[in-house]
């Protein structure tokens, strides 16, 4: 589904990725782990399109989208829950829901989407009308995966859900990223928090400084000395 070929992207003279190739097939859920700064982020922010690579191609269902802006990416169906949530905290839940249905077509899709992200998050039905600044953390991290989900996306793109969020949150936050693949969605998720990431998905890659260092299904990586040592405290 997503090839990412030899990419490069850089912040002025600062070479943040440097030549990262990986894959996400249909129905797979692949992790990037590495340390705060190592540029996981900025891969998901180059596959959506929020920034331009200086080398390198990005490939989604074989067509070269490279050069494709946001907006065009998302009709394709690559969604984003960004790094920090970036719900609009003054618009209301089902407001921040709606905005997330806007490749949608027809009335009817877009309420089977509400009602089912309302079922997926039963504490966001309870909060429809409530605005967004009123949530909690967790509740916040349940609104922007909601707001992804409902625009029903080929590719799930999930950055950094865990940070800020106390434990207990962050185990039922992982739960919800496994149901999601249970039912069939395609997931690359990039994490501080290897243990848990490694948990959830079938297969993952080491970022190290803007480098893969390291690729293979999750079980090889977990119990990888290197691995260990760098990212399990083991």
């Amino acid at each position: 589904m997503l090839e990412v070929r030899n990419l490069e992207v850089t912040y002025g003279e600062f070479a943040a990725v440097r030549g990262v190739s990986f894959d996400v097939h249909d129905g797979d859920l692949v992790t990037i782990i590495g340390a705060n700064g190592a540029g996981k982020s900025t891969i998901l922010r180059s596959v959506m399109g929020l920034l331009r690579p200086r080398a390198g191609k990005i490939l989604f269902r074989g067509e070269d989208i490279t050069a494709e802006p946001g907006y065009l990416r998302a009709r394709r169906g690559i969604s984003l829950v960004p790094e920090g949530r970036r719900i609009l905290p003054d618009l209301t839940v089902e407001e921040n829901l709606r905005l997330g249905t806007y490749v949608l077509q027809d009335a009817g899709e877009v309420a089977a989407e509400l009602e089912r992200a309302y079922s997926l998050f039963p504490q966001l039905r309870a909060r429809a009308r409530q605005r967004g600044k009123t949530l909690s953390g967790g509740e916040q991290q349940m609104l922007a995966i909601a707001r992804a989900l409902v625009g029903r996306p080929r590719l799930l793109l999930l950055d950094e859900v865990s940070l800020g969020l106390m434990p207990t949150l962050v185990e039922q936050t992982f739960q919800t990223i496994k149901e999601l693949y249970r039912q069939g969605a395609t997931i690359l998720l990039v994490e501080q928090n290897a243990r848990m990431a490694l948990s959830v998905a079938t297969r993952g890659y080491v970022l190290e400084t803007g480098t893969i260092t390291l690729s293979g299904t999750a079980a090889e990586l977990a119990a990888d000395p290197k691995v260990k040592r760098a990212y399990l405290g083991g």
